[in-house]
């Protein structure tokens, strides 16, 4: 059975995912843009709009079990300058990066008691800093096609092939590991431990 949000709950979720999956899916893009591949700037990927980046799969999954994805933006490694591995690396690692740091400025601002001022609004950043860390953790795991699996691609350039062969069966695995809870035991510890070191150096800050 479901633990479905209540009402109060879902209209705090849909800004911190909205938030999250722009500024992941718009890295990809920009990062990708700046090494010479302009596929994202031509399909209007390239925007912090959210209605460019949804998923209308991945979104409700988020909302259902904090586990979702946006729409890939489009990256074409035969367009950038240099080294393809590295450049996919880099255009991997740019969205939980930039995850990684929306969270880190919503816990800093949950410090400075900014949030206070607005209805519910510790509640709301303190989803925005939760959300953003799942996305970059979740995005982290090395199984196609997550990001993770790319930036190991490029760590790993010699089992590459063998690391993208797997994307048939990726999402499937995925599903498995999600439905039997596997997923869930992987990734919430590492969630509550993120979040709670970033509200300690917010304390700091």
């Amino acid at each position: 059975m479901l633990n479905l949000p209540s009402l109060t709950e879902l209209l705090l979720l849909l800004p911190a995912i909205l938030i999250g999956l722009t500024f992941h899916e718009f890295a990809h893009g920009w990062v990708a843009d700046r090494l010479g591949d302009h596929t994202a700037r031509y399909q209007g990927r390239l925007t912090l709009n959210p209605l460019a980046h949804i998923d209308p799969v991945g979104f409700l999954m988020l909302i259902l079990f904090k586990f979702g994805w946006a729409k890939p933006v489009p990256v074409n490694p035969y367009n950038m300058r240099g080294d393809p591995s590295r450049n996919m690396l880099l255009v991997s690692l740019a969205g939980p990066a930039a995850n990684i740091l929306v969270a880190l400025l919503a816990a800093v601002l949950i410090g400075t008691g900014l949030p206070r001022i607005i209805p519910y609004g510790n509640y709301l950043f303190y989803l925005t800093l939760q959300i953003n860390v799942v996305l970059a953790i979740f995005n982290l795991i090395p199984v196609p096609p997550l990001d993770g699996s790319k930036i190991l691609a490029g760590l790993l350039p010699g089992q590459s092939r063998f690391i993208y062969q797997m994307e048939t069966y990726g999402t499937i695995i995925l599903l498995i590991l999600l439905f039997t809870g596997v997923l869930g035991r992987i990734i919430w510890p590492a969630v509550s431990f993120v979040v709670n070191l970033f509200l300690v150096v917010a304390r700091i800050i």
